[in-house]
């Protein structure tokens, strides 16, 4: 039976793996991305989710809403 026959898609895949980073990748100093740029991307990244829940939690729908009604009249579409 002639082996020749069959293709080798694992070898395929890690040609055009070879061929995107080859010919279509950037690194990171071709994009113009500095060290500076680095560190405030990568601060980001970690501090986002922390503040997101932290102010989730206390942005709950009750307790908005028990502070619109302190002073309704005090509205903007009241006034």
């Amino acid at each position: 039976m002639d082996t020749n026959f069959f293709i080798n898609y694992e070898e395929i895949n890690f040609n055009s793996i070879n061929i995107m980073i080859n010919y279509f990748a950037l690194t990171v100093t071709e994009m113009g991305i500095g060290k500076i740029e680095l560190a405030v991307i990568g601060s980001v990244i970690l501090i986002f989710p922390i503040l997101f829940v932290y102010a989730s939690k206390n942005l709950d729908a009750k307790e908005v809403f028990e502070w619109m009604m302190e002073k309704p009249n005090d509205w903007i579409g009241k006034k």
